[in-house]
């Protein structure tokens, strides 16, 4: 158990930003972990048992998403993070669903400045410890807590922003709702995801897998159905990037 006082500075302001602020505060190997697996399966949020979840989450599937990923942003250009279009003020608050390793965590918090803070969100052990390692700071902090269930107030974020995460969450839906309420009025999101396509044979095994497949419109529908205004969709190959504003 950990005082709030004693928490790295990222990590108390985020605490600010909470709606119930846990009266228990678990601080593991730097990052904040908001997840009681002793919880009553009632209370829980649906949990992703696929394969790939089991992969990500393990200390060598952490380690080659690490490297997968950081090649796949320099030299693919559909992982390329529309950090401009976010517009994350300076001093504003940006969030990332599925931090995994922590690049994109740290790219936001560049875009927010000194002032601002840019917190990750997993549910991986091990990829958060590699973050903390490699990313946390002053203005970076990680939570292991759940997409489905963000413990910010509403209207506390300016941003938000998922990699390649959604298609592995239970209840996408869920996700995206609160992703929408806790954006400030105004504030911009800005998520990829597998798209079905002409999905390869040797990728269809993923879908057994735990990994969901998109259709085409379906996750932008969800958007504009959530109430996010601005709605745009880029394909590019298998992936897509859906981009929306909170009105």
């Amino acid at each position: 158990m950990t005082d709030a006082s004693s928490l790295p500075p990222a990590l108390r302001r985020a605490v600010e930003l909470f709606a119930e602020p846990p009266t228990r505060l678990d601080l593991r190997d730097g990052y904040l972990d908001l997840l009681d697996d002793a919880a009553s399966p009632n209370q829980a949020p649906p949990e992703n048992k696929g394969l790939i979840q089991a992969v990500w989450a393990s200390g060598p599937g952490s380690m080659f998403y690490d490297y997968a990923q950081g090649f796949a942003r320099r030299f693919v250009g559909a992982w390329q993070l529309p950090i401009e279009w976010l517009d994350i003020p300076k001093g504003g608050v940006a969030l990332d669903i599925g931090s995994g390793p922590g690049n994109v965590t740290a790219s936001l918090a560049r875009a927010a400045g000194s002032d601002g803070l840019a917190l990750g969100i997993d549910i991986s052990r091990p990829m958060l410890a590699r973050a903390v390692s490699a990313q946390a700071g002053p203005n970076v902090g990680f939570l292991r807590a759940d997409a489905q269930r963000l413990p910010f107030r509403d209207a506390t974020v300016d941003a938000v922003t998922s990699l390649a995460v959604v298609q592995l969450i239970p209840e996408p839906a869920s996700a995206v709702a609160e992703m929408h309420r806790v954006l400030r009025p105004g504030g911009r999101i800005a998520i990829m995801v597998p798209t079905v396509g002409s999905v390869p044979p040797p990728l269809r095994w993923l879908s057994r897998g735990g990994a969901r497949f998109f259709a085409e419109d379906e996750l932008g529908d969800l958007f504009e159905q959530r109430g996010f205004e601005r709605v745009r969709t880029k394909t590019i190959g298998n992936m897509q990037w859906v981009r929306a504003q909170h009105p």
